[in-house]
């Protein structure tokens, strides 16, 4: 995430801001720009999600600037890739969708700085992308991805029925932000691996994706999680199947792409060890990455030095590691296919 100025005073504003807190001037982010832009105050062009989603983005120019939101009125490229959302008269629905939805425009937000599609549903009915934002007060929801709908139980913005969830199955990490990347990296698995020439070395890494999903799952959750997962996978959860570790891995890719990302627009600069990731070569990949793009070498010495300094930071604080994973030259190696069939694309 890059650092934003007002268009106005040039002070510091923030991805999520509609007004700029010195000047007064009102903001909206441009999706076409990638940039937060003065506006007038009536924007006619706001997202009609503003109030009930606080969401600041201005519609696109494309295709999801016709969507229409519960009450006519028009909604941006983010929003619109919502399907299903809570009853207005859910008022506890209604908040995590705000803040669901405020995970979901940061999402977007990077994969259109990466160069990642995201096709909407009613525009690809078949293949294309959409978020059912489901509330269970009613009736229990299962967060999961099913041929390019990506269901999220909005509990998960409820932080202690997320910490109870994260503490009762173990995970050393668990947010909204990290639900939606790992959701949709499943898509991503359908848009970009399947029947593509990746495959092959896909199967040849992570597995053969063709076995029994059920079963593998029910084998997971089976046994108690050991550690004979962690040097070869990024999460306990990544071991159950293959689709789990492209999933995992891909959106630990996300978190780390972002953060690294966010802290060179903050002028953050960390030293650190001269590591040697050989074993993480791109060799038989045969598509390098685009000469525009920091080659995957620079993104894990830059990651691994910055996150030994924010789990330091975080301890001194007397809170828990903010990154508590490890990163073994299998998953770096895994990693590193994700981020050439990521760049492969733009």
């Amino acid at each position: 995430m890059r650092a934003f100025a007002c268009g106005t005073c040039r002070s510091l504003v923030f991805f999520d801001n509609d007004r700029c807190l010195t000047c007064g001037s009102s903001l909206a982010y441009d999706r076409g720009r990638q940039d937060l832009v003065v506006v007038a105050a009536d924007e006619p062009r706001r997202c009609a999600n503003r109030v009930i989603a606080n969401c600041n983005w201005l519609l696109d120019d494309g295709p999801s600037a016709v969507a229409t939101g519960s009450a006519g009125g028009r909604l941006c490229g983010s929003c619109a890739l919502t399907r299903t959302r809570p009853a207005d008269d859910d008022l506890a629905g209604m908040a995590a969708f705000a803040l669901a939805e405020g995970a979901k425009r940061r999402l977007v937000y990077q994969l259109d700085h990466i160069g990642l599609p995201t096709t909407p549903r009613a525009v690809d009915p078949e293949h294309g992308l959409a978020f059912d934002l489901l509330s269970s007060v009613a009736e229990p929801v299962t967060t999961g991805h099913a041929s390019g709908v990506v269901t999220i139980d909005l509990a998960e913005g409820d932080d202690p029925h997320r910490e109870a969830l994260r503490v009762q199955l173990a995970e050393p990490y668990r947010t909204m932000l990290g639900h939606l990347r790992h959701e949709i990296g499943h898509w991503y698995w359908d848009v970009l691996v399947d029947g593509t020439p990746f495959l092959d070395r896909f199967r040849e890494l992570f597995g053969n994706e063709q076995r029994d999903y059920a079963e593998a799952l029910q084998e997971h959750y089976g046994k108690p999680p050991g550690i004979d997962w962690m040097d070869t996978h990024v999460s306990h959860y990544a071991a159950a199947h293959p689709w789990e570790d492209w999933a995992e891995t891909f959106a630990h890719y996300l978190h780390i792409r972002d953060t690294t990302e966010t802290a060179a627009a903050w002028g953050v600069r960390v030293g650190g060890p001269d590591l040697d990731l050989s074993l993480a070569s791109n060799a038989n990949l045969d598509v390098e990455p685009d000469e525009h793009v920091a080659t995957f070498e620079e993104l894990a010495q830059s990651w691994i030095a910055l996150e030994m300094a924010l789990n330091a930071l975080n301890r001194s604080m007397g809170k828990d590691d903010l990154y508590p994973f490890r990163l073994t030259p299998a998953v770096l190696t895994k990693m590193r296919f994700v981020h050439v069939v990521v760049t492969s694309v733009r």
